[in-house]
């Protein structure tokens, strides 16, 4: 089921879903089996897996009104530190944890649940088909590229004709993971990045934040010479162009789904479940692949609010990966789907 969520939210910058959720006993077999959890659970944390958490928690919603679910997208930073203060049930993220996040070490256990390319959107009218090297784009985000003339760009694009307009770079203005993992694959891929990786970053002073990945896009469409990194599902929803970035191999590929699954088809799993697909080898990967994670906690006061994390999150891994794709994101491997439910029973009993 594929939703618009700006009709749903009516807002950009956050949005709360507050639905009926069911226990995934009984059925096809895919569930936690046993009585259906009841009460509210809350969370709060990432924006980039938004469209795909919104369609599956309706989804879900069909199935048992009694477990009411509530997810703030408000970014990876937020929720992180939402969570280290127990403010939320889970936290989504898509970077990892550090030392000045929030949350203590072996407090929480992290759960992956999709993946999706970060798109590097432009707004250049009349150029469509742009190509962009890994060390061109590292040198446009931190500005020592300013206008869309540059010989570097036009080297990677030798068939398009590339106005002298200003490049103003559009960037995450909250913490972000989706600001993490797009400055750890420059960080890691190039030489000429300088701006190192996290979830915030001292971008160039003449660019221009959003708030979410809503906010990025919105900024995109809306300033001419713009560039910045949105999610493939906003992007999409808004309407947004997007560049064929260079990858390990020196092809240059368009953020697809068939890209994402080849990124994710080498990453090293660690036993954390954690795992990094960014610049992954292969023909046809597109680099900037992104995991994203809820992070649940390992111990729960609260024995209802465990049964229902638990049970919605035994969904989410099973019958919720069906709804990936339509909403732009790339399901788990099976591998990684049954290390992850594994991890999951372990963690809350």
């Amino acid at each position: 089921m594929k939703l618009n969520r700006r009709a749903i939210f009516g807002t950009i910058t956050a949005s709360t879903l507050a639905f009926g959720l069911a226990a995934c006993g009984g059925g096809d077999g895919d569930g936690a089996g046993g009585d259906m959890a009841s009460g509210e659970i809350n969370a709060s944390g990432a924006s980039f897996p938004d469209a795909y958490y919104a369609a599956a928690t309706e989804e879900y919603a069909e199935v048992n009104p009694d477990l009411i679910v509530t997810y703030n997208a408000v970014g990876s930073g937020q929720g992180k530190s939402d969570f280290g203060e127990g403010l939320n049930d889970f936290a989504g993220t898509d970077s990892l944890v550090g030392s000045d996040d929030g949350p203590e070490e072996g407090s929480y256990q992290y759960i992956p649940t999709v993946a999706a390319p970060i798109t590097v959107s432009y707004n250049l009218e009349g150029v469509e088909g742009l190509q962009i090297g890994q060390e061109t784009l590292a040198m446009i985000f931190q500005g020592d590229i300013t206008a869309w003339d540059d010989e570097l760009i036009a080297a990677d694009n030798p068939d398009l004709e590339l106005p002298s307009t200003d490049i103003t770079v559009a960037h995450r203005s909250d913490g972000s993971g989706t600001t993490g993992n797009f400055t750890k694959f420059l960080d890691e891929a190039t030489e000429s990045w300088t701006l190192g990786s996290g979830d915030t970053a001292e971008w160039p002073s003449n660019s221009i934040g959003g708030d979410g990945n809503t906010g990025v896009a919105q900024a995109v469409t809306e300033t001419d010479g713009a560039i910045g990194y949105v999610d493939l599902a906003d992007a999409a929803e808004t309407g947004l162009v997007t560049a064929s970035i260079e990858n390990a191999d020196g092809n240059f590929v368009q953020p697809t789904l068939e890209g994402t699954t080849a990124g994710l088809d080498g990453a090293v799993i660690n036993d954390d479940l954690t795992y990094n697909p960014l610049n992954a080898a292969g023909p046809e990967a597109y680099p900037i692949t992104a995991p994203t994670y809820i992070l649940i906690r390992t111990d729960y006061e609260d024995e209802n609010v465990a049964a229902g994390v638990k049970e919605f999150l035994t969904w989410l891994l099973t019958d919720g990966q069906n709804l990936a794709a339509q909403n732009n994101f790339a399901a788990l491997p099976e591998g990684l789907q049954q290390q992850a439910l594994d991890v999951l029973n372990e963690t809350i009993a």
